[in-house]
């Protein structure tokens, strides 16, 4: 831990831009992003929201003097880098684009934002079965290292040749065996149409060559799009800004590598355990290593699915570091705002993702949902904190006086009500409040009033 703290910040490779320098080819990159996002977060009414309405394009496209391709890509990026956000059929500016032009770190996480969501900007080719797709998304990280560590352009076909090393070793990995000249596919009475995928597959390792390539392409397009590589004629290389992206992500696996519990090989609820005693700061450093291992789709959903579970300090914890997130998580997390146990927790990650200062985020609750918050968290103290805690808890409450608090606790239906209620009685040294305390966990457990 002590090592962690006092570990010096590191440097960037030598020869990349200061800052202020990346920040401003990360404008570069997303300026027509921001222009429509402004005219979007300036149109009074429906009819922004995404796919962007036949008639709003076409006001784009006159008010910006853009193409409708133009205005439907530039609209598409200042989504994914959280420029605007989209409520019900009306968008509104994001927080970054109301710091965009004097925030540089907020200029820069908005384009690495950008540059991880690199395969949705891109549409993949059509015809090649999802799965494929899939595998050379994961593969893509290996050849962006090997890009880093070049220092300079690396040939398309030394790429090709590590992406398909790494496809390989992850159809190893799941015991996925290609089929091969002289090997067979079980035989079945009604085969669906192949997709461009079986085919390859059953054309063997020749044909597998031709689909990587393809996929290579696709994935060099991509990045090449969102400015985070440039494409010569057989080669590729890093620009600055995706340098500085690729040797961040790299850094912080290597800072997850030398923590003592090695979390950047945890599941979210052993990395989420293993950072409940760090400090807020190396705590987020773990998140970012963690995320930085993961596509932000599979982390964002094991995440959530750790806060559905029992242990409501890990609740809370999934949501500290989905805030690490940021905007990627936004839909996942807007779409559990039905489900009552995550609903507090939501409300408040979605206040503060707009912009909300966090001292004034609990306002977003109702009493019911502020009063189902202060027993979880009371929940987590009493699982895994001190005593003392558990008795200083109280003040957070916001209901003021002790007899109110248990009125509503008693009312809002919490499973671990009575745990909580008990816990605090064994804990206050007030015997008479200890004593009420008792009384309000026996009513619960009996159902009385």
């Amino acid at each position: 831990m002590t090592t962690r703290r006092t570990r010096p910040a590191p440097r960037p490779p030598e020869g990349t831009p200061p800052r202020a320098e990346l920040a401003r080819q990360a404008r570069a990159v997303l300026a027509d992003a921001v222009r429509i996002a402004h005219w979007a977060a300036g149109t009074p009414g429906p009819g922004t929201a995404a796919p962007l309405a036949a008639h709003a394009l076409e006001r784009a496209a006159t008010a910006l003097e853009l193409s409708p391709a133009q205005v439907r890509a530039g609209w598409d990026r200042a989504r994914l880098a959280g420029l605007v956000e989209l409520h019900g059929d009306t968008a509104r500016p994001g927080w970054r684009l109301r710091a965009w032009d004097r925030d540089d770190s907020a200029v820069l996480r908005g384009w690495v934002a950008l540059f991880d969501a690199w395969s949705l900007v891109h549409a993949a080719p059509e015809g090649i079965e999802a799965g494929a797709v899939a595998e050379a998304v994961e593969a893509v990280p290996q050849v962006l290292s090997l890009l880093q560590l070049s220092a300079g352009s690396v040939t398309v076909p030394a790429l090709l040749d590590l992406l398909g090393q790494r496809v390989a070793e992850l159809q190893e990995e799941r015991c996925e065996v290609p089929l091969g000249p002289g090997r067979s596919a079980p035989a079945a009475s009604a085969a669906p149409a192949e997709t461009a995928a079986d085919q390859a597959a059953t054309a063997g390792p020749a044909r597998s060559a031709d689909l990587n390539a393809l996929l290579l392409d696709w994935a060099l397009e991509g990045l090449a799009a969102v400015g985070a590589l440039t494409l010569g004629k057989g080669h590729a290389t890093l620009t600055p800004l995706g340098n500085w992206a690729v040797w961040v992500k790299l850094e912080q696996i290597c800072v997850a590598a030398q923590s003592p519990a090695g979390n950047i090989e945890q599941s979210a609820a052993d990395m989420l355990l293993g950072c409940a005693r760090l400090t807020p700061g190396p705590a987020r450093d773990e998140y970012r290593a963690w995320l930085a291992a993961r596509t932000v789709g599979s982390a964002v959903a094991e995440l959530l699915a750790v806060a559905r579970g029992e242990d409501a300090l890990l609740r809370g914890l999934a949501f500290e570091a989905l805030r690490v997130v940021g905007a990627p998580a936004e839909p996942e997390v807007r779409a559990v705002l039905a489900e009552p146990s995550l609903r507090p927790y939501a409300l408040l990650w979605l206040a503060e993702y707009e912009g909300n200062d966090p001292d004034d985020a609990q306002d977003v609750l109702s009493r019911e949902e502020a009063t189902w918050l202060w027993v979880d968290t009371a929940a987590a103290v009493a699982d895994h904190g001190e005593t003392g805690l558990l008795v200083r808890h109280l003040d957070s409450a916001v209901q003021g006086t002790v007899p109110a608090l248990l009125d509503e606790v008693r009312a809002v239906g919490h499973p671990r009500t009575v745990q909580v209620l008990v816990a605090l009685a064994a804990a206050h040294p007030d015997p008479a409040l200890a004593k009420a305390v008792r009384r309000a966990a026996f009513q619960v457990h009996t159902g009385g009033a």
